[in-house]
């Protein structure tokens, strides 16, 4: 019959754990960051439970068969070999991982969950005890992805710095907007027309191929300054970070919008949306923010006497070479398992993507031979939060604070009796904060010298050769003026 038909192709489409991808693929395009983060703890939830069940409930199952088969009649013979309900323990999983996440996210998806859960497992939900067990099997998977990305809590931006006066662009007139399209946004006729209606009198440069961002970054300064005004910039954490240098150098308030793929200062910042920042700006709402440096030991250190007139310090190079980084500064072999992450977790999640990375870099990849405070060391990879960041372990996600005055040090050992094995069997088990292969501090400055090996550097997501083999890790305090909504002080209390 054609009902009887179609209820048949129904049950084989979702008789399929691709479905979940799929149903992933349309939450993760849907909405915004917490849409994405939801949609991979999801299908990261489905890919434990499944990963279970071919491994281990299968197997058992199988071998068990012959014993069942030898009492005709008296066990019932099972038509496969699964875990108890498994249409229930996926449907829990993405359920649970999705609302683990994002609450509202959850919700939206529960539905279609339980009718999928229905549609692929009829028969089975009408044993009660294996429904309980599918869905507490699911449950528990979703809880399991904690252990290696905990959940980013929702009051996770970073708590009120100390308030700074900023000049109130009402509908952004006085500020100088340079955006970058490249960066990851799509420039498209509706971010265009969304940033001129939001700040009707603001001056926008659009960052065109072959123009000079750092050249395009100062101009606007100088027309800010003398405007009385402010920067802005729009774009990835590489373009926050070139806005950021110019803004301090310039003396300028800055105001960053989320424009780039992932947008981790802004978010920290508390900058979620366009018109956050530009509520921000009509009200001049600002607070100060610190910035970490990678110096030469030639470059010295800043000192009060250099600071500017509204009491930030003074970031202009008086001698050798530096970095400025906003968020993150490493050496070694982080910026190359960043990428092999970010190229695969959009496919199987952030957590199997860091794993696969991980293996892959550990075989291709050579340890370094430093000096860290004037102790020998052999690493793989070290890196510098500008802040504590969160979680503890190998995989920091966010700041809680910005103007802490520490420097985050996490350096990942070499010199360890089987430090590949032991750093890799830690990622998959997420016991790595507790290894001995992982070794953290917060300081305020650290005294680095690459003995051998190439010091690939990465900050705030841009990967440069190292110029120098000694270096300085400092922080420059209070060195920026950031717009940001004064409603989200009270939003985190």
């Amino acid at each position: 019959m054609p009902g009887n038909s179609a209820t048949h192709l129904v049950r084989r489409v979702a008789g399929h754990d691709a479905v979940w991808l799929g149903a992933a693929a349309v939450l993760g395009m849907s909405g915004g960051r917490s849409a994405r983060r939801a949609a991979l703890r999801g299908i990261g939830s489905v890919a434990i439970v499944a990963a279970i069940d071919r491994t281990l409930a299968k197997p058992a199952a199988r071998s068990a068969r012959p014993v069942l088969y030898a009492l005709p009649g008296a066990v019932p013979r099972p038509s496969t070999a699964t875990l108890p309900s498994s249409p229930m323990v996926s449907a829990a999983a993405f359920a649970s991982g999705v609302a683990l996440e994002s609450p509202r996210h959850g919700l939206a998806v529960l539905p279609f969950a339980a009718g999928l859960a229905y549609v692929r497992g009829r028969d089975s939900l009408g044993h009660r005890g294996r429904a309980a067990a599918g869905l507490i099997m699911g449950v528990g998977a979703a809880l399991l992805t904690c252990r290696w990305w905990p959940v980013k809590p929702e009051a996770a931006a970073a708590a009120a710095p100390p308030r700074r006066p900023a000049p109130a662009l009402v509908s952004g007139k006085g500020l100088h907007l340079v955006v970058n399209p490249s960066s990851g946004i799509s420039w498209t006729q509706d971010t265009a027309e969304t940033l001129r209606t939001l700040l009707p009198e603001a001056a926008i440069s659009v960052f065109e191929p072959g123009d000079d961002l750092v050249a395009l970054l100062d101009e606007a300064a100088l027309r800010a300054v003398a405007d009385g005004g402010a920067l802005g910039v729009c774009g990835g954490d590489g373009t926050v970070n070139a806005g950021s240098t110019t803004a301090a150098r310039h003396h300028v308030p800055l105001a960053v919008f989320p424009g780039g793929t992932f947008n981790h200062f802004a978010v920290d910042l508390g900058n979620q949306t366009l018109e956050d920042v530009a509520r921000a700006i009509a009200a001049g709402d600002a607070v100060t923010a610190d910035v970490g440096r990678a110096s030469s030991p030639e470059n010295p250190d800043t000192s009060p006497e250099n600071d500017a007139p509204d009491g930030s310090a003074d970031v202009t190079p008086s001698g050798g070479e530096q970095q400025l980084f906003l968020n993150t500064f490493s050496i070694g072999v982080y910026s190359e398992l960043v990428h092999a992450r970010e190229r695969l977790e959009k496919r199987i999640g952030k957590w199997p993507a860091l794993a696969v990375g991980l293996a892959k870099v550990l075989a291709t990849g050579s340890p370094l031979s430093v000096v860290i405070n004037g102790r020998p060391r052999s690493i793989w990879l070290l890196f510098a939060g500008n802040g504590i960041y969160h979680p503890a372990g190998f995989a920091p996600t966010y700041r809680t604070q910005l103007d802490d005055g520490l420097l985050d040090i996490r350096a990942v050992e070499a010199g360890t009796p089987l430090a590949r094995t032991r750093l890799l069997f830690a990622v998959l088990t997420g016991t790595l904060h507790s290894s001995r292969v992982l070794t953290t501090a917060q300081v305020r400055r650290l005294d680095l010298e690459v003995l051998r090996g190439e010091p690939h550097f990465a900050y705030d997501g841009e990967v440069t050769d190292a110029t120098y083999q000694r270096l300085v890790l400092d922080k420059i305090p209070k060195a920026l003026t950031l717009y940001r909504p004064a409603d989200q002080d009270q939003w985190l209390r």
